[in-house]
């Protein structure tokens, strides 16, 4: 069985977990049976001092798991309808995570196309709610540790992906955060061929 990321992974700065968690497999399992995908995007969220963060706000009831142990899923519900998942980073007490935000799905094909309905499968999981949705990720899974498969979710390692092929670009959705945050490099991504 592959070796699944270790707590120590995600006990580094965030800017060093985001780009490091491509090529990784992000792993559902329901009622035994897998579904997976390779992460082939993400974005970086660090500190209270980061605009486009939730702990902007400093510690609240949403974002206390932020400012827990690293390692563990951070998922939170957005626009009324979305999941999203997060994997918490850095030091205990600094507020830091990394949001799943693609994968290229490899395990569960079937269950995938049934939770994704009529969307073609170049849809199936190219976006922070599509994964969620395919791969059942809802706010139950809020602070579970994926470092371990008891969790029902987790992350086994991978390859190595060379930088030189890591695409940077500003994170997505926020445009209504200020400067320098809205122009931060901070989002990561694998071209899929």
């Amino acid at each position: 069985m592959p070796e699944l990321l270790r707590p120590s992974f995600f006990q580094r700065e965030v800017l060093e977990v985001a780009p490091q968690l491509l090529g990784k497999r992000l792993v559902r399992c329901t009622n035994n049976i897998r579904v997976s995908g390779l992460i082939i995007e993400t974005e970086a969220y660090r500190g209270e001092e980061d605009q486009a963060c939730h702990a902007r706000v400093g510690l609240t009831p949403r974002t206390k798991v932020m400012y827990g142990p690293a390692g563990h899923a951070y998922v939170y519900f957005t626009y009324g309808m979305h999941w999203m998942l997060n994997c918490v980073c850095g030091e205990e007490g600094y507020p830091a995570a990394v949001l799943i935000r693609a994968i290229q799905p490899v395990e569960g094909l079937e269950l995938i196309a049934q939770r994704r309905g009529k969307a073609k499968e170049s849809m199936w999981c190219n976006g922070p709610a599509k994964l969620t949705q395919a791969l059942a990720i809802d706010g139950n899974l809020n602070g579970i540790d994926l470092c371990t498969r008891d969790s029902g979710l987790w992350i086994e390692d991978g390859d190595i992906i060379s930088p030189e092929v890591i695409k940077t670009a500003p994170r997505i959705g926020i445009q209504s955060v200020p400067e320098p945050w809205l122009s931060k490099l901070w989002n990561f991504s694998l071209v899929v061929e």
